[in-house]
């Protein structure tokens, strides 16, 4: 398909309705291809991965992680005195630096020649957007709005701060609970303990980390705990009400079976990530008929073409896999299917992620459980071991890896780590799964001494 003859008598041949991950690269790359290109934003340039996700995120946990990092530093001879944290330091360097990221997108898009508005885009029909009084034309409108926090609906929720607060904060809570089971929640979690908050992480479910690896989600938990997290499975928030002092009561019940517990905590803050929502509200999805799933995410085509023609949409908002790397290449490949007669060939199998918790976690592939429920008869092969630094750090953590290899084709399958540094790690590990490697292509290479990563390559023996 080739928009690049599109007529003239549109403003643009693309037009993109959010300046996210997926929105930015489309547009850049459309923009370079020759297309005539404008984006608009109501918000961020950058989206949630630059102002309040993975940037913000990983700055703070690099910040909260010097704690740890001062203890360790005894056993290897330092000594120092009168160490002190100040939040306000971290928050308003890391506002800075969003602030800094935010001008790079901008430069990044006008060096491309895209045209940049500033405000709310709502479909009039399937060539027409409205940006407050302005109507903008073109051949091909692209929805790459991303998603927004999922707000609880008990009692005194408006008492609660979600992931987007969290990285404002006005000072740091001394005691607080976080709310939920995904990475978010796992993430923030160990970012407020190392910085020295009293922890609590509550989740309705047995365990958190669902669709991980269940070996990873039992190694976590336990390391999390041993580092001061406090972890409340089974357990969910009923009500939150705010105190004349300013602190929250919250009321809790526990379930164990078929038995049911309530208790009641004051702390001085509630961090809720229970997920994330599509962002479509006041879009004008409805009145042009685009289809959407139940949870507001708009139903695409392999090629990104949603059933309306001409309205295309990419990234979280679509509902596949809400990571940024795969936003901007699904923004990349439409641009290039648009704009350079490009098959789009997107492939969501073996994409590696991180989670950023206090120790990190890196994984690519299937998981044990997703490999027997395809059919697979498997070889395991697991190793837990206290890396080299904390042999004098005195910090209790371990490390751990696994490989899920089918025992009749040696093919890896998948690879899973909790430690330092997890992700570098897993970002290799991806290329060789991708490349269809084998146990015994593992077991040929030669690992870089001394080393975590070198562990993928030296677990001889499966698990019995």
């Amino acid at each position: 398909m080739n928009s690049n003859s599109s007529s003239n008598s549109f403003d643009y041949d693309l037009f993109v309705i959010g300046a996210g991950s997926g929105g930015v690269r489309a547009s850049r790359i459309a923009s370079q291809l020759g297309a005539r290109v404008g984006i608009t934003e109501d918000l961020y340039l950058g989206g949630t991965c630059v102002n309040v996700g993975c940037v913000p995120k990983k700055l703070f946990v690099y910040g909260s992680h010097f704690r740890e990092d001062f203890e360790a530093s005894h056993g290897f001879g330092w000594s120092y005195e009168n160490l002190k944290f100040n939040w306000e330091t971290l928050r308003d360097n890391k506002t800075n630096e969003i602030e800094r990221l935010n001008g790079v997108y901008n430069n990044i898009l006008e060096g491309a020649g895209v045209d940049i508005l500033s405000g709310r885009g709502t479909l009039l029909d399937s060539n027409t957007v409205q940006i407050d009084d302005k109507r903008i034309t073109a051949k091909n409108i692209l929805i790459a709005t991303g998603s927004w926090p999922r707000k609880p609906n008990y009692q005194g929720a408006e008492n609660t701060i979600d992931s987007n607060d969290f990285f404002y904060l006005d000072k740091l809570p001394k005691k607080v609970i976080v709310e939920g089971g995904g990475y978010i929640a796992v993430e923030f979690a160990g970012i407020l303990n190392s910085l020295g908050c009293e922890t609590e992480l509550v989740y309705r479910g047995p365990l958190f980390l669902r669709h991980f690896d269940g070996d990873i989600r039992q190694f976590i938990a336990e390391e999390m705990q041993k580092k001061g997290v406090k972890l409340s499975f089974n357990t969910q928030i009923e009500k939150v009400a705010k105190q004349d002092d300013g602190t929250l009561l919250v009321k809790r019940e526990c379930r164990s079976g078929e038995d049911r517990s309530f208790s009641e905590v004051r702390v001085d803050a509630v961090v809720t990530a229970i997920g994330r929502s599509p962002k479509t509200q006041n879009l004008g999805l409805e009145a042009l008929g685009v289809e959407q799933k139940p949870g507001g995410s708009i139903v695409v085509n392999n090629n990104f073409e949603t059933n309306v023609p001409g309205i295309f949409a990419v990234g979280d908002v679509i509902g596949r896999m809400q990571l940024t790397p795969v936003a901007l290449a699904e923004g990349m490949a439409l641009a290039r299917y648009l704009f350079d007669d490009k098959p789009i060939r997107m492939d969501y199998d073996n994409i590696p992620t991180a989670v950023f918790c206090q120790p990190n976690i890196g994984t690519v592939g299937l998981t044990e459980e997703h490999a027997h429920s395809l059919g697979h008869k498997l070889e395991l092969y697991k190793s837990v071991f206290k890396p080299m630094k904390h042999t004098l750090s005195g910090v209790d953590e371990k490390t751990f890896m696994k490989l899920v290899v089918d025992a009749e084709s040696k093919k890896v399958l998948g690879a899973h780590m909790v430690g330092p540094d997890a992700g570098e790690i897993v970002q290799g590990i991806a290329i060789a799964l991708k490349a269809g490697a084998t146990k015994d292509d593992f077991d040929s290479t030669i690992g870089v001494h001394p080393t975590a990563a070198e562990e993928f390559v030296t677990m001889r023996s499966p698990e019995k």
